[in-house]
């Protein structure tokens, strides 16, 4: 029986063909006029089995990296496969928060009509500075005045939504930013309220050393910022800080 021989490809299909696949996703991207900065979310532009190929593009590139600082990973056993680990590492771990879209979040109303005060912390965050991509470690409490028309989601979902937030590169004053956008918009509160406390180990690590120094910032929205008793009773509620 004869084979059926495989269809040509088209000059389109062999161009592509040899295309990394980092510069196929920033092509789209391009055409859609959409922003990829470090803290972007770029899942709607990925295409199903693109990430594995990303993540052999980004082992083929660490390699690289690996070869020009030096490193004899042939022989090394300590360094042998270094490449793929680090690879594996942004793409399914600390950057993850870019190349899949946000968790999914069951809403319910709020039937009993809830309007009192609601502080969810510390959540434990981990993210990388933008800058030299060290490690960022902190705490987040996330305050929350409902009113009848809030959506209530379970206490688990403010960690899985600052963990999608957090887990790309960052600078604190923005993630807290992006993450109350977000809650905002998943739940409607009269107010919201996020205060993070974080060691920076682009500060701890390198540069001055510092190990103790921490970023504190907030960000106040709604009647969290009108209504000066509330933010203290917020404020006042958050245990001591380390």
């Amino acid at each position: 029986m004869l084979k059926k021989s495989p269809s040509p490809m088209s000059p389109t299909d062999l161009a592509d063909e040899g295309t990394p696949v980092s510069v196929k996703i920033r092509e789209r991207l391009l055409a859609a006029r959409k922003r990829f900065y470090a803290n972007d979310n770029i899942a709607d532009y990925i295409e199903p089995g693109e990430l594995e190929q990303l993540l052999d593009e980004v082992e083929l590139k660490m390699q690289h990296v690996l070869d020009s600082l030096i490193i004899d990973t042939d022989n090394d056993h300590n360094t042998d496969n270094t490449a793929r680990r680090v690879a594996k590492m942004y793409l399914n771990e600390v950057f993850k928060g870019r190349y899949v879209h946000a968790p999914t979040i069951t809403e319910f109303p709020n039937a009993e009509h809830l309007n009192e005060l609601m502080i969810v912390g510390p959540i434990t965050v981990r993210s990388a500075c933008s800058h030299h991509f060290c490690p960022v470690i902190g705490k987040i409490w996330i305050g929350v005045m409902p009113n009848e028309h809030t959506n209530v989601i379970g206490l688990s979902k403010y960690a899985r939504l600052a963990e999608w937030i957090m887990g790309r590169p960052q600078i604190q004053e923005e993630a807290v930013v992006q993450l109350a956008d977000l809650i905002q918009l998943k739940t409607q509160p009269d107010g919201l309220a996020i205060v993070m406390e974080a060691s920076h180990y682009c500060m701890a690590w390198r540069g001055v050393k510092d190990m103790d120094s921490k970023m504190i910032n907030s960000v106040m929205r709604g009647v969290f910022l009108k209504d000066p008793n509330l933010r203290r009773e917020f404020l006042s509620l958050i245990p001591q800080r380390s």
